[in-house]
């Protein structure tokens, strides 16, 4: 169901609250914290409308400011072994030979969903981190 808009009352909330694309964090708080206000009372049409469009934006920085750069699994692992003091000797037998391990830590190779498992078990991480 869509809901009509008067847009003189929508304008007036704009022209209040001025969102726009956010670049800082002192602006995203400020956004989270409008959002969160008109998220936990009934609204109107136009403060739905509003609401969703600052929805987009805190959603955007976010993605931009917070998402992880795409690392190969492999760094992933190199890294993990590393902050363990771990060698790479240490995953035969783990996930497989020592030919499959070097395949692996050398991006020749990619983990198998079974392989991610059992290394996010040992290094107590997300799985997700090695697909």
């Amino acid at each position: 169901m869509t809901h009509t808009i008067d847009r003189g009352i929508y304008g007036n909330l704009l022209a209040q609250h001025q969102p726009k694309v956010i670049e800082t964090e002192a602006e995203n708080e400020a956004a989270i914290l409008l959002a969160e206000s008109l998220e936990h009372r009934q609204r109107t049409s136009e403060e739905d409308a509003l609401l969703n469009l600052l929805v987009i934006l805190i959603e955007k920085f976010e993605e931009t400011s917070y998402s992880l750069p795409n690392i190969g699994s492999d760094r992933i692992l190199t890294h993990l072994l590393e902050a363990h003091s771990m060698r790479q000797e240490e995953l035969v037998g783990v996930i497989g030979s020592r030919s499959v391990v070097s395949e692996i830590i050398n991006g020749k190779r990619s983990i198998s969903k079974a392989q991610a498992k059992v290394l996010g078990e040992l290094f107590h991480v997300s799985p997700s981190l090695f697909i």
